[in-house]
């Protein structure tokens, strides 16, 4: 399993392929990709400001049933708690997408620097 940061899920709702490497590419089709709730919450967010078009209840359903998307079911206050000790960033967004990460020890695909610099499962092949 992998967990998808807010910018990859819409790069791959949007099918911009190019910016993903190839390794980035292998990663997804090989392995069960996850979501945190707040990805959901933050593309939702973006749309409501006019960056992106699409709503995300449009988003993640398209991305549910095209690559089998899954939302990761973590108890919140265990996200939460995790995302407590996260005092590099003060994006709220980010704290809790890298506690979901966290909980469950799993790979963060990113292209966010800051994150990859400070949690060491964060990946940009």
């Amino acid at each position: 399993m992998i967990y998808l940061d807010t910018h990859v899920v819409i790069w791959l709702y949007a099918g911009l392929e190019e910016k993903f490497s190839q390794q980035a590419r292998a990663l997804i089709n090989q392995h069960d990709l996850l979501i945190s709730p707040i990805v959901r919450l933050e593309v939702q967010y973006l749309y409501e400001v006019g960056r992106i078009t699409v709503d995300a209840r449009a988003i993640i359903d398209d991305l549910e049933e095209r690559i089998g998307l899954q939302i990761c079911d973590a108890p919140f206050d265990q996200v939460v708690s995790r995302s407590m000790a996260l005092s590099w960033t003060r994006d709220p967004f980010d704290r809790l997408i890298v506690a979901q990460a966290q909980v469950g020890w799993k790979p963060l695909l990113t292209k966010d620097e800051t994150i990859r610099s400070h949690f060491p499962n964060a990946i940009w092949p």
